[in-house]
């Protein structure tokens, strides 16, 4: 998958080439034009996976940018009460993710959403520990991480 995401950076650069310019959009419309032309070509080149994992990283994309908006809300909701009633706590993840790449990526995207932080990882790569500003059910945001954004990133690099 590697190979053909850079050749598909390639087929982006050479659409610059051609077309003159190399401003982000044209760039971008470069990504696209060959990536509709790596998908023409998919059986004889053998790159139907590819086109799997980016349609994948799009969906994880959007389930994070789902999740910002929510947390964010939620967030906002919490500061703009008039009596804030919270239950903060530390809860502990247990990863299916083994890979480093994997397993910083969730903490990565767990950090960026409001109202959560990862604080560490067990020495055994088993365990993340995440902040939570309010939790009040530990086991339903465990249960939403491991749904959510840990089940898309298995998806997206596996």
């Amino acid at each position: 998958m590697t190979g053909l995401f850079l050749i598909n950076i390639l087929l982006a650069l050479a659409w610059g080439a051609v077309s003159g310019s190399f401003s982000e959009v044209n760039l971008i419309f470069g990504f696209i034009l060959g990536f509709g032309a790596l998908y023409l070509i998919r059986e004889q080149v053998g790159t139907a996976g590819y086109f799997e994992k980016i349609i994948k990283g799009i969906g994880l994309a959007l389930l994070f940018v789902s999740e910002l908006v929510q947390s964010a809300w939620r967030v906002a909701t919490i500061v703009l009460r008039p009596r804030i009633e919270l239950q903060p706590g530390i809860i502990a993840l247990p990863l299916t993710v083994d890979r480093d790449f994997e397993i910083t990526m969730l903490a990565n995207l767990i950090t960026l959403t409001p109202g959560t932080l990862s604080v560490d990882v067990s020495d055994d790569r088993q365990v993340l520990y995440i902040h939570c500003i309010d939790v009040p059910d530990p086991q339903a945001t465990i249960d939403d991480i491991k749904n959510g954004f840990e089940r898309k990133i298995l998806e997206v690099f596996r």
